[in-house]
């Protein structure tokens, strides 16, 4: 069974740049997609962005596109979430995902959370 750790968050302020980390264990499906969700308070969660483990093709919500950057390394299991330019409506707990389709929700595994927050 595969199994999520996620890590990097943190408190920053509006403009900078954080990295998320999601280390991932046991046996990783090649259709299986990885990605991040998030929930700020009182919201939903709302998906952020994914990547095919076998393609390496990428999602993103249109909220964070062209700050936020995606990536895989299958050598190391690990997928990390690249964050730029930072805005205090990025906070959130960011959640690591695996399953079909992080981006409909199709979800099999979830990590534990990381909270990021971005002062103005």
């Amino acid at each position: 069974q595969v199994q999520l750790v996620d890590s990097g968050g943190g408190e920053v302020q509006a403009g900078d740049s954080l990295t998320l980390s999601c280390a991932i264990s046991g046996h990783i499906y090649s259709y299986y997609v990885i990605g991040w969700t998030r929930q700020a308070p009182g919201k939903k969660r709302e998906f952020v962005a994914d990547i095919s483990w076998n393609s390496g093709s990428t999602n993103y919500a249109d909220s964070v596109k062209g700050r936020f950057a995606i990536s895989r390394d299958n050598t190391k299991n690990t997928m990390t979430l690249q964050m730029n330019s930072l805005k205090p409506e990025d906070t959130a707990v960011y959640y690591c995902a695996a399953g079909l389709s992080p981006r409909s929700g199709a979800i099999d595994v979830w990590g534990q959370g990381t909270q990021v927050t971005v002062s103005p």
